[in-house]
């Protein structure tokens, strides 16, 4: 199944670039045999094929992988947010915002944050970076020893490994939208 996949894939390629298999197999060094069955998703290639495929097509081995993606899939609407359970947050609720089906190397969060309280007993330290966009409300954000008010409309860059919190010392409930980037493994 995924050998047929990646032959269609490879076939797609190649027309786009207007290349015959014959042209294709002499620019890549792969004899016209196997990319005929590579297209035809009877051959299995190996991993560096794979990579002299990609080169000479200039695209990228993930490329070959990728599925179509339907356009409406990229869209969450707001009643299909997830919501977060973070252990230990009593007072903070997180949704998932990030639409799509395929991994993403950022995260849209949105977190409602109860009136005189803040996110967490202690600091919380990420090994990703977040962005932090006051939507609603006055917080405070914390960094070890130093505190900055926020007001709405404010943004905080919030640097990998750097020890946090969110207060809100107000009657008001705050709302707070986080991009996060997410470690490349």
């Amino acid at each position: 199944m995924m050998e047929n996949r990646i032959g269609r894939k490879i076939h797609q390629f190649r027309k786009e670039k207007n290349l015959t298999i014959r042209e294709f197999s002499i620019l890549s060094g792969i004899s016209t045999a196997l990319v005929s069955q590579l297209e035809r998703g009877i051959g299995n290639p190996s991993l560096s094929v794979l990579k002299l495929i990609c080169r000479t097509l200039n695209t990228s081995l993930s490329s070959l992988f990728v599925e179509e993606i339907d356009n409406a899939s990229l869209i969450r609407r707001e009643a299909e947010r997830e919501r977060i359970h973070h252990p230990g947050e009593r007072n903070t609720v997180y949704y998932n915002l990030t639409p799509g089906p395929l991994k993403s190397n950022v995260e849209l969060l949105l977190m409602a944050l109860e009136p005189e309280s803040e996110t967490n007993a202690g600091f919380s330290q990420h090994f990703e970076e977040e962005i932090a966009y006051l939507v609603e409300g006055e917080a405070v954000i914390v960094f070890e020893d130093e505190e900055f008010v926020l007001h709405a409309g404010d943004t905080v860059r919030i640097l990998p490994a750097r020890k946090h919190k969110l207060r809100n010392p107000t009657s008001r409930p705050v709302r707070v939208l986080f991009i996060k980037s997410k470690a490349n493994y």
